[in-house]
């Protein structure tokens, strides 16, 4: 795995600025993104913690979550079809 090195100054209260491009490859420009912070045989180590993984995000946007409730009403409700394996499916779409 390759490294990255990049100085930061520590200011007043120990507080860092992690570099923006490091924020958002990591989702930490997300609100409620944490850092766990961790001592290491002589080193911090910074650790991204998000409630919900960047690569996931998508499926908690508003648009989603609508769409998944629509599929349960109609899971509910009965409006779906059930197939056994590929042929029926393509048979089912083809009539």
């Amino acid at each position: 795995m390759a490294e990255d090195h990049t100085f930061v100054t520590v200011q007043s209260r120990g507080l860092i600025a992690i570099p923006t491009a490091i924020r958002r490859h990591f989702g930490l420009d997300q609100p409620g993104a944490q850092v766990e912070v961790i001592e290491r045989e002589g080193e911090i180590v910074l650790r991204p913690h998000v409630a919900v993984p960047a690569d996931q995000a998508w499926f908690w946007t508003e648009r989603w979550q609508q769409m998944e409730r629509e599929a349960d009403a109609a899971v509910a409700a009965g409006r779906i079809t059930t197939v056994e394996g590929v042929e029926e499916l393509l048979a089912d779409l083809d009539s």
